[in-house]
């Protein structure tokens, strides 16, 4: 009668954006852009937010496309991590 329940892990909330600044040593902030109807227009409306994300390795520049994962709070703002950085602006 006692079976061993198996816990699977949460899956977790994932991101693309733009990264707008880089916010000290390991920290960027990235723009993810969203796209809505409006409920009685019907007109398709682009809406964006900001996240501050941990970057440990310190690869993403601004103007990079990223992917963010969300994660533990590594600080007051940081919620979320760079998992992978999508592509990359070209270096002048």
């Amino acid at each position: 009668m006692t079976e061993k329940i198996e816990k699977r892990p949460a899956q977790r909330k994932q991101r693309s954006g733009e990264v707008v600044s880089i916010s000290g040593n390991k920290s960027v902030v990235v723009r993810v852009e969203t796209r809505r109807r409006h409920p009685v227009y019907g007109k398709v409306m682009r809406t964006h937010r900001k996240f501050h994300a941990h970057d440990e390795a310190n690869t993403a520049q601004v103007g990079d496309k990223v992917k963010i994962e969300e994660s533990r709070p590594y600080s007051k703002l940081k919620r979320w991590r760079v998992i992978e950085v999508e592509t990359a602006q070209a270096a002048v």
